[in-house]
């Protein structure tokens, strides 16, 4: 029988707003830290908010996109990107909505990878992506990428999504990124009862065809709609248990403290890449190691997917202030240090748990494409 998850926090509750600036947070040096301790090495740089795909999880058919004027333009998350680096982050991850439907997608991959960064990452659900732009993205400097497939089966690919691009086509991808060595290839599963959850084996069996990581996520209340059921979670362990029906597991770990998923190998296969990963917000929440800050496409600073508060950045950011001949004038010198102390402020106010399993929990306004996964 399968072991039960580690639970590492007990989560917290709190609707969210919106606010133009965060309280000062009382350091003003140092590595990003919020009020619990917890150092904050990993930022999720959502570059877009629109998605080709419409999935059941995430975007009603009627959810519309913000206009693009309301957007961060390439050099804004960019700027954004540099002032988390030198706050002390260590890792980025690309995402959106669909991150590949970005116009300078390429720039940005080049831009953060220039950074002194341990790791550049992108998401995507592959419909876009083919072997060339791959091995682009991977000169420019991509080390990772994150697919997102939660089924096999082609008619419900197509009623999960509500878009034209087919299973086959984003397996398609996932080959292409391993043959150009992005690894390791991720793919993530929502897992969501009733829907896809009598594919749990099948999906894991791709790890071991493919030689990748599989990950099963457990479903969150981030849906448009708002129709999020505690009924329809798949817990964790039972996805565990459905694969050692067909697979026995043996257990890895996490990467590190903060990292979101627990870790599996195939007993039977030796080390290797292929591996199932379990990631369990709703029945064990990881929040006491979190170390994620996310900024969305329009430049709210929320330092939790579920927070109860973000934090308009672009006042900020669009103050006057320009390079000249590779040097920065004052005036964007001091933008530069006002955008520091507003990350920083809104880091301190990061919240303890996100608190889905709590009697008054409300969900954010915003569902996950419009925040970045």
């Amino acid at each position: 029988m399968p072991v039960a998850l580690p639970l590492l926090d007990p989560p917290r509750s709190a609707p969210t707003a919106a606010s133009a600036a965060p309280p000062p947070a009382p350091l003003t040096a140092g590595p990003l830290r919020d009020a619990h301790n917890r150092a904050i090495r990993d930022l999720r740089l959502s570059i877009t908010d629109r998605c080709n795909f419409r999935c059941t999880y995430c975007l009603d058919p009627d959810v519309r996109f913000l206009p693009r004027r309301e957007l961060l333009s390439a050099d804004e998350l960019l700027t954004l990107a540099r002032i988390c680096v030198k706050l002390g982050i260590r890792k980025i991850r690309l995402t959106g909505g669909e991150p590949t439907l970005h116009p300078e997608l390429e720039r940005l991959i080049a831009g953060c990878a220039a950074l002194p960064i341990d790791d550049l990452a992108l998401t995507t659900n592959g419909a876009l992506a083919t072997e060339q732009s791959l091995a682009r993205w991977r000169d420019l400097g991509l080390r990772r990428i994150t697919f997102s497939l939660d089924t096999l089966r082609e008619d419900r690919f197509r009623a999960i999504t509500r878009g034209r691009t087919t299973v086959v086509r984003v397996l398609e991808s996932i080959r292409a990124a391993i043959r150009v060595g992005l690894r390791p290839v991720r793919v993530n599963a929502v897992v969501v009862r009733g829907i896809n959850d009598d594919e749990v084996a099948d999906l894991a069996g791709l790890a071991r065809d493919l030689g990748c990581e599989m990950r099963f996520i457990e479903f969150m209340p981030l849906d448009a709609g708002r129709r999020w059921d505690r009924a329809a979670v798949v817990p964790a362990d039972e996805i565990r248990d459905r694969i050692e029906q067909r697979w026995p597991l043996a257990p890895i770990g996490r990467d590190d403290a903060s990292a979101t998923a627990l870790k599996f190998r195939f007993a039977d296969v030796p080390q290797g890449p292929a591996g199932v990963g379990l990631i369990a917000p709703v029945t064990r929440p990881f929040c006491g190691a979190c170390s994620r800050l996310r900024i969305t496409a329009d430049g709210k600073v929320r330092p939790c997917l579920f927070s109860r508060d973000e934090w308009d950045v672009r006042p900020v950011l669009r103050a006057a202030g320009r390079e000249e001949n590779g040097e920065q004038s004052v005036e964007s010198r001091e933008r530069d240090t006002a955008l520091a102390t507003f990350i920083r402020s809104a880091v301190w106010q990061k919240q303890a748990g996100h608190g889905i399993s709590a009697a008054d929990f409300v969900p954010p306004q915003r569902t996950m494409s419009a925040i970045g996964g």
